[in-house]
């Protein structure tokens, strides 16, 4: 379906001024901002928008589009996640990550302030063509695992990690491969699993697959269903992956969509080599938003 050329305008203005806030001010409301608004009966998700609105600039009352801009995408954006939820996660409950350097690479935890914004979901695409990012804060301080290069974070476990390999995780049987390592959160997940047999990881970077043998790995209780292969993915997807037979093939390469698309792309062409093979895609369909 051909897209309204007032609805890519709309998309692409609320996702400049999303991306700008996100990169540069993610933490600029603040808890007294939304006390403030909750007192009179509306929900933090409600006064977290409002108040994220009036920062943009847009004027819901007396100006006709800005207020559709609300009604339409900022409504629907935003969401009080719990923290509790994600600190009850599996991987959560039972990885402790040290804090640690191999060569660029250190393994720590970061931080969410509270009402902190980050996304943490896929990209809604309705109907007629408008995509609705999803946002979440937490009320409370939340700590999650993270890689960092050179100081600048690399690799994380989020919750827009957890809940968009939710569907990868659940779907995995029998003989696994993953493509990208990180912090080993895929494949705990998965090993959890009783219908898994093996997981086979292909991770490219030296550091992280050393990080993960000495400070992750060990803590799987079924670290034996694990076996990791310093590879290129391409190039093993290209000369390895049918001869293996996989049932299941999960790929998780990039750090969002701007540079996961050729990538997605380019593995969605090796599909054919396997058959009888189920893929999945991280993020696939805020990807697939922009095909």
């Amino acid at each position: 379906m051909e897209v309204d050329v007032k609805v890519k305008e709309d998309n692409y203005k609320v996702f400049a001024l999303m991306s700008n806030y996100l990169n540069n001010a993610p933490d600029y409301i603040e808890g007294e901002d939304i006390d403030a608004l909750v007192q009179y009966g509306v929900s933090p998700e409600y006064a977290f928008a409002v108040t994220l609105v009036a920062a943009f600039g847009l004027d819901i009352v007396d100006r006709a589009e800005d207020k559709d801009l609300f009604e339409i995408y900022f409504k629907n954006m935003f969401h009080k996640l719990d923290v509790t939820e994600y600190e009850l996660n599996s991987y959560y409950q039972n990885i402790k990550i040290p804090t640690v350097k191999i060569g660029k690479s250190d393994l720590k935890y970061e931080k969410y302030k509270p009402f902190e914004a980050f996304v943490c979901e896929d990209i809604i695409k309705m109907k007629d063509g408008r995509q609705i990012p999803q946002i979440g804060f937490f009320e409370k301080e939340f700590s999650y695992p993270a890689v960092l290069e050179d100081g600048r974070i690399w690799m994380t476990i989020t919750p827009n990690e957890i809940e968009t390999m939710k569907e990868a995780v659940y779907d995995a049987s029998g003989r696994v491969l993953t493509y990208g390592l990180g912090l080993g959160y895929y494949a705990f997940m998965v090993s959890e699993k009783t219908n898994v047999e093996s997981i086979t990881v292909v991770e490219k970077n030296k550091d992280v697959i050393h990080l993960f043998n000495k400070y992750i790995l060990p803590q799987f209780k079924q670290r034996h269903k694990v076996k990791i292969i310093q590879a290129d993915a391409f190039e093993y997807a290209q000369n390895q992956m049918a001869k293996a037979q996989y049932d299941f093939v999960f790929t998780d390469l990039w750090h969002d969509v701007s540079d996961g698309i050729d990538m997605y792309l380019k593995m969605k062409e090796l599909e054919q080599n396997s058959p009888h093979t189920k893929f999945k895609y991280w993020i696939e369909r805020s990807i697939l938003c922009y095909l």
